[in-house]
């Protein structure tokens, strides 16, 4: 029983002080680390699509949209919808992030009639735009 009071005694652990400076340093560590994960994570779901349609043409058997890509990422237009019906763009638009562009509709439109136009990007957004043929 001695020796067993004499082990005790003589056994050397960490003081209070030093196991608190190690939880802390682990924790910084490991918050540091999901931190920089999750930077990482979200980088990919920050690119927007922003694209805004400023001028339209209404040439002989095309609709011809002027439009300005405002968002963080390129925009690739692949189709477009003229009063509920789609037509396919052939090849793709792409607008680079903070530049213009021209987007051609291929459409027979009718003089004085409202056309609801609406971009799809490739990703699936829709851009919007009403207009009247002269």
């Amino acid at each position: 029983m001695k020796t067993l009071r004499k082990i005790r005694k003589n056994a050397k652990a960490l003081s209070p002080v030093v196991a608190s400076i190690i939880l802390i340093a682990v924790t910084v560590a490991v918050s540091i680390a999901v931190a920089a994960w999750m930077g990482a994570l979200s980088i990919g779901f920050m690119e927007t699509e922003q694209l805004s349609i400023s001028n339209i043409q209404w040439n002989t058997g095309a609709i011809q949209l002027d439009v300005r890509n405002t968002g963080t990422t390129d925009v690739v237009i692949s189709s477009a919808t003229v009063n509920g019906e789609t037509i396919d763009l052939d090849p793709d638009v792409t607008v680079a992030k903070n530049s213009d562009g021209s987007v051609s509709v291929p459409y027979n439109w009718v003089q004085g009639d409202t056309y609801q136009i609406r971009l799809l990007s490739s990703k699936g957004n829709y851009f919007p735009y009403n207009a009247v043929a002269p």
